[in-house]
């Protein structure tokens, strides 16, 4: 054993290796075992790759495997994955939860009366940082089979702000709290109406200011299983919020709301942060000593939020590895660009960058076919739709911006034929494709089998191939029962659905949920080279503001009184539309200089004061 650990720290210069055997692909059961027939280790005598056929899963000795890769070739099903890690990684193992599993390396560092922002794709281990910083689940420092204990784990972390961050929680000092990431579970969890379940947890008496800044005052009565998705997300946050804690912990409180919404959960949770403020001796004032840590896709929201961010990188599902805390701007410049420079390490090929207009040719394009469509009138139940008349031409994206409730859905499914209008004339006769909101899987079968009966011509054609499936990565899907896919690999086929039907016009309704950052802009470049190459005209509903402006090439606004009386203008230039909309939330956007992202000013900074007076809420470049 002693002979092992001196070779893999002798050597700083080589890779450590890690293997992954995915759980629910490997089927020893239903193989030859080729991977271990064809292991060169395995077939000097050494016991490389292991499995019998008693075996769930395989077992590859991370310490004998000269990382060929070999057996991850050579594996029917796709279950194994060979990654070179370097070296350095090796001792900052923080946990593991099996062999040939996930494994995460350092921690965010959370600093009291600070948000610490964590950004980094799905899968990559920001929900276990949650867990451990929490206190629910014990770091082992990568030794699964003999767990360390406390002693020992707070002299790995010696010299670090983690010391006497776990130290308090050992002590029982620090109580934490965490929003859940899944929302749509709580039903499920919890029963009873939302007014009860509040003065159950009420321990700060904050609770009508929590619920009139989160808009629940209207649902107080309601049951749970009764509320939407964004009364539910409200809910939840607001249920951390009038609590007594010294750990705030928020997984994804962005989705399923607006963009209103949005703006006023952030500041909610920024302040849970001024409440049991510790009184320190005059003339200093008060400081909080409260812990917030923040997991967020909006990247907008997530800058709008946080004092400072930690980057997650690695590979999805195979390890994790957490940065060192960054200012706001920089955190989020660093993600996108996929270039850590205080370790110079590269962990993306790409750098994400958001030109409005990507490029000059846009201008170029002849735009063949225009459509009207005439003034509307819809009613449902009580609530009523006006649509003032407006035009749209070929290869043009168009973005609906409202709050939830102002009818973009009801207009999506007016210009889709699925709802007629009751007043006014009828919309132009098109082939139509239509992404809904909500995603059902209803289909009892793979991916494969589910694009080759639904868009068979498409899926097999190269330049669909090359534009859509390949960045939206469903080749590694393609073989999954469709009902065991996730919330945001369901929303990449639904996608992938949409784009691949024959239509004049695509109608996305929220393309961006369930979906990490960098599937995100993923996404929005798919849609946008489609929808341009294809010179096919695009309606989308989008709250992710990054999204939307990288999207847009024109705007419509929707304004009124949300769920009675609502009216949706005709398109505007992005500029213009983005102006009125911005200027209805009291909020200005500018652009980052160097990869052009919009950002959300501070509230009465000299920026958001300077653009107020002057009129531009957006501005399209700096």
């Amino acid at each position: 054993m002693s002979k092992r650990k001196d070779n893999k720290e002798s050597g700083d210069d080589k890779l450590t290796r890690i293997a992954i055997v995915n759980n629910d692909k490997c089927k020893p059961k239903k193989c030859r075992q080729e991977c271990k027939k064809s292991c060169p280790v395995v077939r000097m005598g050494k016991l490389c790759i292991e499995v019998t056929p008693a075996d769930k899963i395989a077992f590859i000795s991370e310490e004998l495997c000269i990382g060929c890769g070999i057996c991850a070739k050579k594996c029917p099903f796709e279950a194994l994955s060979i990654i070179n890690l370097p070296s350095n990684l090796h001792k900052e193992t923080t946990h593991r939860y099996s062999a040939n599993s996930f494994k995460l390396h350092r921690l965010p560092i959370p600093r009291p009366g600070e948000v610490l922002g964590l950004v980094g794709t799905n899968g990559i281990g920001k929900s276990t940082a949650l867990k451990i910083l929490a206190g629910k689940q014990k770091p082992n420092l990568g030794r699964f089979n003999e767990p360390p204990d406390w002693t020992e784990i707070l002299t790995y972390f010696r010299g670090s702000e983690l010391q006497n961050y776990f130290t308090k929680i050992l002590e029982d000092d620090l109580k934490a709290l965490i929003k859940p990431q899944y929302v749509d579970q709580i039903p499920k969890a919890v029963k009873g109406a939302v007014q009860m379940l509040l003065d159950k947890k009420d321990e700060m008496e904050n609770q009508v200011d929590i619920c009139t800044q989160l808009d629940l005052m209207h649902v107080r009565d309601r049951n749970v299983e009764d509320l939407s998705g964004g009364e539910l997300q409200r809910f939840a946050i607001a249920i951390v919020c009038v609590q007594r804690a010294d750990i705030f912990m928020f997984d994804e409180p962005s989705s399923y709301l607006d963009v209103k919404q949005r703006l006023k959960a952030a500041l909610t949770i920024h302040s849970s942060l001024k409440h049991n403020v510790k009184p320190i001796s005059p003339p200093h004032p008060p400081v909080s000593d409260k812990y917030i840590i923040v997991v967020e896709h909006d990247l907008s929201v997530l800058d709008y939020l946080s004092d400072f961010i930690c980057c997650l990188y690695g590979v999805p599902g195979a390890y994790g590895v957490v940065t060192m805390p960054f200012s706001v701007r920089e955190g989020i410049n660093i993600f996108l660009d996929g270039f850590v420079p205080t370790e110079n390490l590269r962990f993306r090929e790409t750098s994400l960058t958001f030109k409005v207009a990507e490029t000059a040719i846009e201008e170029e394009i002849k735009r063949v076919c225009r459509y009207d469509y005439p003034c509307m009138m819809k009613k449902l139940g009580s609530f009523k739709l006006n649509i003032n008349p407006g035009a749209f031409t070929d290869s043009e994206i168009i973005v609906m911006l409202g709050e939830n409730g102002t009818g973009k859905t009801t207009f999506i499914r007016m210009l889709a034929g699925k709802l007629e209008p009751d007043e006014g004339g009828r919309t132009p006769v098109l082939n139509i494709s239509y992404k809904p909101q909500k995603i059902s899987p209803k289909h009892q079968g793979t991916v494969r089998q589910l694009l080759h009966e639904k868009i068979r011509d498409a899926y097999i054609h190269p330049q669909f191939v090359t534009d859509v499936m390949k960045p939206l990565m469903i080749e590694s899907i393609i073989d999954q029962e469709v009902q065991n896919l996730s919330g945001g690999e369901l929303q990449r086929v639904a996608l992938t659905l949409c784009l691949g039907k024959p239509a004049d016009v695509y109608l996305i309704d929220e393309p961006s949920a369930y979906l990490d950052s960098e599937q995100r802009l993923h996404a929005a470049k798919v849609i946008k080279r489609f929808i341009l190459h294809a010179k096919k005209t695009a309606f989308v509903v989008e709250h992710d503001f990054i999204m939307a402006t990288y999207l847009a090439d024109r705007v419509i606004v929707f304004e009124g009184n949300p769920g009675l009386d609502t009216k949706a203008n005709s398109p505007q230039s992005l500029l213009n539309g983005m102006n009125s909309f911005l200027m209805s939330l009291e909020i200005t956007f500018r652009r980052d200089p160097n990869n052009f992202r919009p950002r959300i000013n501070k509230r009465h900074s000299v920026k958001d004061v300077e653009q107020k007076k002057g009129g531009n809420y957006f501005f399209l470049e700096d």
